[in-house]
């Protein structure tokens, strides 16, 4: 017996419906909540009538595709490529994927040594745009290196652009990354990510529902998306257009129950205009992993305060700030005039003007006061905010 406690008939079953069924076809899911993969599978290779819900020309697809399923082929196949197979009921089964229901994957080809339950406790999707700028690249593979440092896991779709920068940022971190295939896991799709999902197998997991020597399509790709935000306690869009796949991921994650982020780009961009719709919504804004990991994680890991950086006005007594401010910004004013204006006596007012004198913010003329060059650039510029 392999991979957990599942009865070796049983995952033999899965591995054949892997083959026969699509990734998230609910109603094959349907059959195997009432029924069982063992009958399901029965009914598929004996024919007969079609199961509950099948039309004649469906039931003929699947029962063509049951005739050609070799399970015994496709675990051979997967051990020459050192990968496993993983399915409900096993000890490394992720129970949150049960949280699809009926979409739930029929098992999960797996490549890489560390136990792919363990690694999803404590995972964080990043996602976005296949074509993204360079901005798009950088905060991705940013945002990787700082989840990684923090002990998360960075989980993303092996593709080109946001998904293979997240990749690299965690493990040029040294830390774990999983990439979830819209294909089988022995075949790296793209072709020219090869070598980068080698590494991510190398040290970490390579995951995909198709079984070995499977081609992605645009469906698979749509469901695959699914899997990421099940697997992960929250989903970070990086760049995203209005019809962006990444969106997808969200959306289903938003379903799920699961936390939802986005990184803000230009208003100009159109490869930020789907983040930005999102976080017109339920989405939060995140800028770094600090902010992600205080979503996700647990109570208690708090992102720092966000500080302006600290300026020589901000040292002053409150008292001599008012006093500050109460000078008019392009003339000189009598103490008395600016005693009313920062709400004061005379006398303190005085007093506080020889001090700001001392540290070079005003300039006495006669009776009269008046900021200095340095004070009132200083004045104009100081917007900070804690």
């Amino acid at each position: 017996m392999s991979a957990g406690a599942l009865p070796d008939a049983e995952r033999l079953d899965r591995v054949f419906l892997a083959r026969v069924l699509e990734p998230g076809d609910e109603r094959g899911g349907r059959w195997l909540r009432e029924i069982g993969p063992r009958e399901t599978a029965r009914r598929l290779t004996e024919g007969g009538r079609p199961l509950p819900g099948a039309s004649d020309k469906r039931w003929a697809g699947l029962r063509a595709r049951a005739e050609r399923a070799d399970p015994e082929l496709d675990l051979a196949r997967a051990r020459d490529a050192g990968a496993r197979f993983v399915c409900p009921g096993d000890v490394e089964w992720p129970g949150q994927l049960d949280d699809l229901g009926d979409a739930r994957p029929t098992g999960l080809w797996v490549r890489g040594r560390v136990s792919l339950r363990m690694w999803a406790l404590r995972s964080v999707a990043l996602v976005g745009a296949r074509a993204c700028t360079e901005y798009g690249a950088h905060m991705a593979a940013v945002l990787g290196a700082g989840l990684a440092e923090r002990g998360w896991v960075v989980v993303s779709g092996g593709a080109y652009g946001v998904d293979g920068a997240a990749h690299r940022g965690a493990l040029g971190a040294g830390g774990a990354t999983v990439a979830v295939l819209a294909c089988g896991v022995d075949r790296p799709y793209p072709s020219g990510h090869t070598e980068l999902i080698g590494r991510i197998a190398d040290q970490g997991l390579v995951v995909g529902e198709l079984p070995p020597g499977d081609h992605p399509t645009p469906s698979r790709f749509i469901q695959r998306n699914r899997v990421i935000a099940a697997l992960t306690r929250g989903t970070v869009v990086v760049e995203a257009a209005y019809r962006s796949g990444a969106l997808v991921t969200a959306r289903a994650a938003q379903r799920l129950g699961r936390f939802t982020m986005g990184v803000p780009g230009p208003a100009t961009s159109g490869l930020s205009a789907g983040v930005h719709e999102l976080l017109r919504g339920d989405a939060v804004l995140v800028t770094d992993a600090a902010e992600i990991v205080e979503l996700v994680g647990d109570m208690g890991d708090l992102a720092p305060d966000r500080c302006g950086p600290v300026l020589p006005r901000d040292l002053l007594e409150p008292g001599a700030r008012r006093v500050l401010d109460a000078l008019p910004a392009r003339r000189p004013a009598t103490a008395t005039e600016i005693a009313r204006g920062a709400g004061t006596t005379e006398d303190d007012t005085v007093g506080r003007l020889y001090e700001l004198r001392s540290l070079g913010y005003v300039e006495r003329h006669g009776e009269r006061w008046k900021l200095t060059r340095q004070a009132m650039i200083s004045v104009s510029s100081d917007r900070r905010r804690c």
